[in-house]
Order: structure tokens, then sequence, then C-alpha cells
């Protein structure tokens, strides 16, 4: 390590050594130079929805203002913010030349949607025009390097950045020996370099550095940045420490941010808001709600920004008894007049099992807005309430509102549920009427419903219309899955390859997929392959789903010895998804004695379900204990279970049908019956025919005499 200068003083030799070679990138170097102070500017900052910015660019071609780089700069940020990369792209290229700011707000927006590969194509483009980026580029694309793996592509830039003298730069330099992994031997020849030099960060520096930790998704960047903090003597600055709280509430260090917030020694609300969501956001629920009663007792008001994290906890926790209490806080504090706040309690009351609350209090809010629709109409699909979900989308159409693509969203698994082919078909043209079928969460949703109704082709379509680029995870997983619901395993393989082929790693899901798939067509060393390649290629830690569908896809071919010892090596606790398969597997096979003990354990594990009982009373019946089969009958009658009846869906014009076994609610049921009737009738009247025609040409047949 270098020696350090004499007179520095004490606090920046401390910062000197702090620079290991995880030290983060500059966070300053992230955020553009501002814009002037520009009205249009920050109208578009402003904008929440696609719909509204559209229009003010609208306004901007009509008064020529489209080729402000500037604004368009701004409108470039917008754009990508609000999930609209493909525009953003489009407004980039409207310019024949491109300015630095430009490529500059172009990159951000690639980076930050993981378009690694776009971010460094971007990149080369700007460097063969000879336009050299801002210091906040590079960040972005040695950070692209480090995901991609490109240890080439960042050695290129790291060489780039070295022929332009930016080793000098603490932060730049950093971000060389960051970009990679920490033994990259050329990362700590720079670092070495950067220890020599000169760093005395001040507020703003160290405040920009926990923003960008935050944009790098880094904690271990954000922990070095805190230290610099305690030896810079500058967490006494309350925007220092406010920007600590807020950089561990979001990196998951949730301990540490109470650590801070603990040692702040003035508490605002906006502070203790910062402490509440972070225990929210990371799944602390009890603990958010405990801070919220410890603000109230040291005399904090609370606000908007309070409640709304506080309710979002209530409804995760699903007690209506305190959202009862957090309701009547809400209204004692006059926060209740915001929408926001509204929406929030109509999905936790969905949440906590009250959506008959939660629709009085929906009637109730007079200013609605799209997501309070959005919210009681998920409420509703939640609670299987699909008639009702689909009546409020009918209303919500009636009275004006423009139904956007979380709505579609929502009401998607109520359609599937129901069997309501025509109005997924009725939402897929809204969608593109509408242009939402630029959202890839939309299109993955209209995929998993079109697969649900059965038609493989429509998803199938969807699948492949989609950009490379642009299927995520999600997307590919769901193509599986719709395949391997019916049972096309080829399919299911194939896109599996072309899945690894396109970098996306698979995962847990994409594997209980190919495993469903295994069991629906019955290839059993396709199944144990994949579940090898999951555990030791990819090292995937199966769960329960995973060793059930392997108990299933052996259970269903026989190996039933093999079924029971893949349980006994679980390392956890078997639950009914893996048991009920192995019950059905015996029942399948004839082993009563396997029978007995999947079925004790079921029956531990679910005391009140009569399927289990009912079949492991069918085992008993087919190995002829009528001792067995009147023990589980007595435990039937005696604990007043019953087995819970079928029910299919109809879809006839448009109109969804429910039936159930020996049903007779319909309107129709004796027309039905009726016809049900009569096809018995023709059916069997066909059947006597054939046998009829078979004897006649077999006493034809024995009359013949052959020479």
């Amino acid at each position: 390590m270098g020696s350090t200068q004499p007179n520095m003083p004490l606090h920046i030799q401390r910062s000197r050594l702090l620079l290991t070679p995880f030290f983060p990138p500059k966070p300053k170097l992230y955020t553009t130079k501002p814009h002037p102070s520009n009205p249009l500017s920050s109208l578009l900052h402003l904008c929440k929805h696609p719909l509204h910015l559209q229009q003010i660019h609208a306004r901007f071609i009509l008064h020529g203002l489209d080729q402000n780089p500037s604004l368009s700069s701004t409108l470039i940020d917008a754009y990508a913010n609000l999930g609209h990369l493909g525009t953003s792209q489009q407004v980039f290229r409207s310019f024949s030349d491109p300015n630095t700011p430009l490529y500059t707000s172009f990159l951000r927006g690639l980076y930050r949607s993981g378009e690694y590969e776009k971010t460094l194509l971007v990149f080369q483009e700007m460097v063969s025009k000879s336009i050299h980026p801002e210091d906040c580029v590079y960040p972005f694309v040695l950070s692209s390097c480090s995901q991609l793996l490109d240890d080439v592509m960042g050695k290129m830039v790291c060489g780039y950045l070295l022929k332009l003298g930016f080793d000098c730069n603490d932060f730049v330099g950093s971000d060389l020996a960051y970009y990679s992994n920490d033994d990259n031997a050329q990362g700590f020849r720079i670092l070495n370099r950067m220890r020599l030099g000169r760093f005395d960060p001040d507020s703003v520096d160290l405040i920009c550095m926990l923003r960008s930790s935050i944009d790098l998704n880094s904690l271990k960047a954000g922990r070095c940045a805190h230290s610099l903090v305690l030896v810079s003597s500058l967490w006494k600055d309350i925007a220092v420490s406010t920007a600590l709280l807020t950089m561990y509430s979001k990196l998951g260090g949730i301990k540490d941010a109470r650590l801070v917030f603990d040692k702040m020694p003035d508490r605002d609300c906006f502070v203790w808001n910062l402490m509440i969501s972070g225990y929210s956001r990371n799944g602390l629920q009890m603990e958010a709600l405990q801070l919220l009663m410890g603000m109230v007792r040291s005399g904090v008001r609370a606000d908007l920004c309070t409640a709304i994290p506080a309710i979002s906890s209530i409804g995760e926790l699903k007690s209506l008894r305190w959202g009862q209490q957090m309701h009547a806080h809400v209204i004692r504090n006059g926060s209740d007049y915001q929408v926001s706040v509204h929406n929030s309690l109509i999905g936790m009351y969905c949440d906590c099992n009250s959506s008959e609350t939660a629709r009085r209090l929906f009637d109730l809010v007079t200013n609605k807005t799209v997501v309070s629709w959005s919210a009681m109409i998920k409420g509703y699909v939640n609670h299987d309430c699909f008639h009702d979900a689909l009546a409020l989308l009918k209303k919500m159409k009636l009275e004006g509102f423009r139904v956007d693509s979380v709505t579609v969203i929502n009401i998607l698994p109520a359609c599937v549920n129901i069997g309501a082919l025509e109005q997924v078909k009725n939402l897929h043209g809204y969608s593109i009427k509408c242009a939402l079928d630029s959202f890839v969460s939309l299109n993955t949703a209209l995929l998993i419903s079109y697969a649900k109704c059965g038609c493989i082709e429509m998803a199938r379509k969807l699948f492949d219309d989609e950009e490379v680029d642009n299927k995520d995870i999600i997307t590919w997983n769901s193509m599986i899955s719709a395949y391997s619901k019916h049972g096309d395993w080829f399919h299911c393989r194939e896109l599996y390859s072309q899945m690894k082929q396109s970098k996306v790693k698979p995962d847990h899901v994409t594997f209980l997929g190919l495993l469903t798939s295994c069991v629906n067509s019955g290839f059993v060393e396709e199944g144990r392959e994949c579940f090898k390649e999951m555990t030791e290629t990819y090292f995937c830690q199966p769960n329960q789903e995973h060793y059930a569908s392997m108990v299933d896809l052996l259970g269903r071919s026989g190996h039933m010895k093999e079924a029971s010892e893949l349980i006994n090596t679980m390392p956890f606790k078997p639950d009914s998804r893996v048991w009920g398969p192995l019950l059905s597997a015996c029942k399948m096979h004839n082993e009563p004695k396997l029978a007995e003990l999947a079925a004790e354990k079921l029956i531990a594990i679910e005391p009140k379900n009569a399927g289990n009982y009912i079949l492991l009373s069918n085992i008993y019946a087919a190995a002829g204990r009528w001792d067995g089969v009147a023990k589980m009958r007595v435990f039937l009658r005696d604990r007043g279970l019953k087995k819970v009846p079928g029910c299919s869906w109809l879809e006839i014009n448009g109109k969804v049908h429910e039936f159930r076994v020996a049903d007779r609610s319909h309107l129709n049921s004796n027309d039905i019956y009726t016809t049900l009737e009569n096809l018995e009738l023709e059916i069997n009247y066909r059947e006597r025919s054939s046998q009829r025609n078979q004897i006649v040409l077999l006493k034809e047949f024995s009359e013949c005499k052959f020479v």
C-alpha cells in the first residue's frame, strides 16, 4: 500500500485506507448535469402515466421543441422511468447527431432497464463517433460488463479510460476496480494509484455515493460509503444520516438502518416514515406497526406517507382489528381526504378477508381513480368472486374510466377461472387498441390466460411476437408452464434449450414446469435428468412442489420404492403436496401398506379433508379389506365430513354457465337433462345396432365356403 502524505489531515488518511477493492463507484457520477430551470422539464418529471407524457410530447412536436436536446434528454429519462424504453429509443434516434447529454440519458435508461448488451453497443457507437462520454456513463458501462460477465469488453473499457487518464479520477478509478470481481489484477493496480491521491469527501459527495449504492443495488458499496461517513465525522449531518437510512432500508440492511435511526438526534416525520417504510418493504410488518406506535408516543404527527406503509403492513398481517384501528387513526389525523389512502384501505380490507367492508368504502369514495377500481377488482378476484369482478369492470367502463394495464392483469384470472375465453379475447383486443400491448407483464398475463383456456397456439403466438431481448424469466417460464400443463414435453424441452441459449438463467419455476411436463407425459428418465440438472448444475434447492412432482412421476410409473426413498431424503418435512401423489400412486398400484402410511401423514396435516379418507377407503376396497372401508366410513360420518362436489363451466355466446354434480339449479335444467337422456338412448341404440351388425357379419362369414 502507498504511504500517506505527512501534511494530510488524519480523517483524509483514514478515508484513504478505506479505499479497498470493494470501494463503490462515485454515486455523484450517476446523475447527469442538472438541466437549466425549465418549467417544461419540471412538467415531464411530474408525469406518472404514459398517456400524459405522450400528450406533452405531442405538444413539443407541435411547437417545434422536439429537437431541443435539453428537453429531449429529460423526455428520454421520463419514458424510460415509466417502462417505455422503446419510445425512449425512438426519441433518441430522432436526432441525427445526438450530443453527450442525450447519449447519457439513453444509456442510463438502458442500464436501469437491464439492457446490458444494448448499453455496451450504444457506448461503442458513442465512442466510434469520437464523442467523449460524461464521467457518469462509465459506471453504467463497467457494471454492464460485470452483469454480462464480459471480461474482454471490461478490459477494453478499462484501457480506454486509462488512455484518457481517468484513473486519476477517484471514483471512475474505483469503478475500474469494482466492475468485475475483486481479484481483477488491473483493478488492484488502478486502486493502488488511487490510494496515493487526495480524497476529502464532503456531505454532498457522501450523499451522492449513498444514492449510487442504491442504483447499483450494492449493500457492500453502501457500507463502504458509511465507513467514509464515520471517518469524515459527517454522521451528525442530518442529510447524510437520512441518506444512510434510505440506503440501508432500500438495500435490505434493515438492522443497520435501525442502528442509524436510533442514533439520529433529530427525527422528524420524514425520518420516521423512512424507517416504517423500510420495515414494511423488508417484510417486517409487526416491527413497522410497533415503530408507528412509538412515533405516536413521541408526539410526532403521522401524515399521508406514514399511513400508506402502515396500512400495507396490516394487510400483510391480515389483521382486521388492527385495520379498523388504523382506519380510525387515519380519519382522526385528517389523512382520509387523499384517494391514495382510500385505495390502500380498500386493498387492506380485501387482504383481511373483508371484501364487503372494502366495497362499502369503495362506494363512499367520490373521487375514484383507476387505482381504486383496480384495487377492488383485484380484491374480488382474490376472494374467488369472479362474477362480481367482471360486473365491476363493466361498471368501470360505463362510468367513463379508462382501463389500464394493471386492471387488465387483475381481471384476467377471473376470466380464466370461469372459462370466459371470449372475455380474454375482448381484453386482448382492447389492449391492442389502447396500445397496452407494449407492457411485457400484460402480454405475459395474456399468454398465461390463453394457455389456461386451452388456446395454446395463441399463447405461443404471443410468445413468438415478443422480441428475444424483451423476454424475461417470467415470459419463458409462462410458456414452458403452459406446454407442461398440456403434457407437451418436446416443446418444453425445445423452449428450455432456447432459454439457455438466450443467456436467461433457469430458476425454480422453470424446473417445476419441466418436471410437471414429465409427469403429464410420463417421461421418467427425463424427469430424473431435470431434477439432477436443477440441483447439480444450477444449484437450485428443490422445494415441496419439486419433490411432489418427482414423487408423482415415480409413483405413476410404478417406482414406489424410489418415491418413498426420495421422501425420506428430503431436507425438510414433507407436506400434503408430497404425500397426496404418493397416496394416489398407492391406489393405482395396489400398495395398501404404503397407502396407510401416506394417509396417516395426510390426515394429520389435513384432518378435515374428506378426500383423503375416501381415497384410502377405495384402496382398502380394491385390496378386499372391507373392515378398513367400514372404518373410513365411520370416520367420515362421525366427523361430519363431505367431499366437495366438482364444478364445471361452459361458455356459450359469451355467457358462462356453471354446473355441479346432479345440479338442477340451472334455469334450463329440464331441457338439459332431457337432451342427456335422448343422447343416452341414441348411444344405446347405436351400440345395439352395432352388435346386431357384427352378429350378422359373423354368421355370413361362418357360412362362406373357401375353395
